[in-house]
């Protein structure tokens, strides 16, 4: 075969073949925009299941339903003879001997109902979930390595539905008016798990396969760090502000910044044993609660600090977010421990800890796949 010259002329009438281009983000895109959609729609069905749940247990309702039925359980009581057998199941629980004793079928229904939207609303989510991805999945329409990913939200909504009845069955014997507080904990910390990897895939999504892969090559390590501790610190803080919200915490000790005069509860080890203390300790757990507040807030402070001298503005500008949210956060927390923790300040409370858990997760990924920026600006 002759060689040819590097510089030879196209022949007249001689066709150029195009150059193809994007190959890889074409391989690797499936309907990334529309999976998308999809999860920003779940991202908000579940922050609406945490807003219902905080209600639920703000006004007691949460053990109006004494079993767990995923399937039947869908369908409300639509008869006389229903409610009937609905609220006598109620009646024979400790919450209704020791705290409700007497109410009436009317009152009962009105608690009956906030459980049963919050259950119904769970469910809703799965149906949603398992939709979306079937559809995705038959179409062949998942990019490659996000199948295992959209799995797992689905694995962890199911989770989700047994630790919840794991949470409602401690209060259903012994002598007490209201589930585990630990176990309330952990059933709104793996909501923020959720909540967390719906915000992650969201943006990670609306970036391509190249921008990201180009874009981890000149992260911020230090403030991806900084980020990553306050992540995990401010999850700390929400599994703690569900211990507070367990045992009505943050009803007691209504003043601020001292308790009872002095800078911690006056009697923080007075439950035998000791360890009780942490979890049922009225003083002790909003003192905690408070304390890690604090130490959430000097982090994000320092983090803005340092993210003030990035060359990127897109980063610097989520960490002032971040900074804000921090502000608006403790703001409304010293609100609700000075009104006794009405419902409406704690239901703002709970849903301004969700918009700044996003914000934190948000700028912690602008650290590690920092936007590109034009050299002018």
């Amino acid at each position: 075969m002759a060689k040819r010259s590097i510089f030879e002329e196209v022949a007249p009438g001689e066709a150029r073949k195009p150059v193809a281009t994007g190959v890889i983000d074409a391989a690797q895109s499936g309907a990334r925009g529309a999976i998308r959609i999809w999860l920003m729609v779940l991202f908000g069905l579940v922050t609406l299941m945490i807003a219902v749940g905080g209600l639920t247990r703000l006004t007691d309702s949460g053990l109006s339903i004494t079993d767990w039925d995923p399937i039947a359980g869908a369908i409300p009581p639509l008869s006389a003879a229903d409610w009937d057998a609905a609220f006598t199941a109620y009646k024979g629980i400790p919450e209704y001997e020791l705290q409700n004793k007497g109410m009436s079928l009317s009152e009962f229904k009105a608690i009956y109902w906030w459980e049963w939207g919050h259950r119904f609303l769970g469910r809703f989510v799965g149906v949603v979930w398992a939709l979306g991805f079937i559809t995705f999945w038959a179409q062949k329409k998942i990019p490659p390595g996000w199948t295992g990913r959209l799995l797992v939200l689905g694995a962890l909504g199911g989770l989700q539905g047994v630790i919840g009845w794991w949470m409602v069955a401690s209060g259903l014997e012994g002598e007490r008016v209201d589930v585990a507080s630990y176990r309330l904990a952990t059933h709104l910390g793996l909501a923020f798990i959720i909540l967390g990897l719906i915000a992650w895939y969201v943006l990670r999504l609306g970036r391509t396969s190249a921008d990201l892969l180009q874009a981890r090559r000149v992260k911020d390590a230090r403030l991806v760090t900084w980020g990553v501790v306050l992540v995990a610190l401010a999850f700390v803080q929400i599994l703690l502000g569900a211990l507070v919200a367990g045992i009505d915490a943050g009803r007691t000790w209504a003043e601020w910044p001292l308790m009872d005069g002095g800078f911690g509860p006056p009697d923080p080890w007075m439950i035998d044993p000791l360890w009780r203390n942490f979890f049922e300790n009225p003083g002790l757990v909003q003192w905690i609660h408070r304390t890690s507040g604090y130490a959430v807030f000097v982090l994000g402070i320092a983090a803005w600090f340092i993210a003030r001298r990035s060359a990127i503005r897109t980063l610097r500008g989520a960490f002032t977010v971040v900074a804000v949210g921090l502000l608006l956060q403790i703001a409304l927390g010293v609100m609700t421990v000075l009104y006794s923790a009405p419902w409406h300040l704690a239901l703002l409370h709970q849903l301004a800890a969700v918009a700044l858990w996003t914000l934190i997760l948000r700028a912690t990924f602008l650290a590690r796949f920092p936007p590109a920026q034009s050299v002018r600006t």
